[in-house]
């Protein structure tokens, strides 16, 4: 063979091994993150009512109602219940995250679904308050359910039992830094929680796909 065509031939070997290492440690890695998000849901929540069908049935029965739905959660955990937020305006119910321009005021056949995973933030404990004094539920999420000072407002609190920023320190490296295993967990709860509610509500893909934007 050439020495040419004999050192191009062993460069994209080379080439081809090396990204075939990499995949296969992307892949690793993948499935080493997305099984400790998994070993959450494996976790007792007792005393504490399970996150999944205690989130769909509130929804659920507050939907039936003709009430709205409000959300609200600061950094990380904020933009996963946007998320949720986004999600069950596609299943067509009045979904509104707390500060945006166009959230109505929240009345007593509402509920408000707020997260604090270390337990409290001055800001959630403040608009759960407001919240509970107009006769709203709240349904709070958080993985210290016994310390937290949000949970005196709550209505229901529902516990994920993920590590946070609360319970981090003194670790050595971890494969998901400070609240990232709580975040993971919420999101994967949440598309549980759009995914039991389609069958609920009785939405069918075409008409949940129906209502995304098409301002894009």
């Amino acid at each position: 063979m050439n020495p040419i065509k004999t050192l191009i031939f062993s460069t994209e070997k080379t080439e081809v091994q090396k990204l075939r290492t990499m995949s296969s440690q992307a892949s690793t890695l993948a499935s080493r993150i997305c099984d400790q998000i998994a070993s959450i849901f494996f976790e007792p929540t007792n005393p504490y009512p399970p996150p999944l069908d205690t989130m769909a049935g509130r929804i659920a029965v507050v939907a039936g109602q003709k009430g709205r739905i409000f959300l609200y959660g600061v950094g990380r955990e904020g933009l996963m219940l946007k998320g949720l937020c986004m999600r069950l305006a596609h299943l067509g119910l009045s979904a509104h995250f707390v500060f945006d321009m166009t959230t109505p005021p929240i009345s007593s056949k509402d509920l408000l679904i707020a997260s604090a995973g270390p337990g409290g933030f001055s800001t959630v404990d403040a608009i759960c308050s407001v919240a509970k004094s107009a006769g709203a539920q709240v349904l709070l999420l958080t993985s210290q359910p016994e310390t937290g000072s949000c949970v005196e407002h709550a209505s229901v609190t529902c516990y994920v039992p993920a590590q946070t920023m609360a319970d981090d320190e003194g670790k050595s490296r971890p494969l998901m830094p400070m609240g990232s295993v709580y975040e993971g967990a919420l999101f994967v709860l949440f598309e549980m929680v759009v995914y039991k509610l389609g069958e609920v509500l009785g939405q069918s893909p075409e008409a949940i796909r129906s209502r995304h934007t098409n301002l894009e």
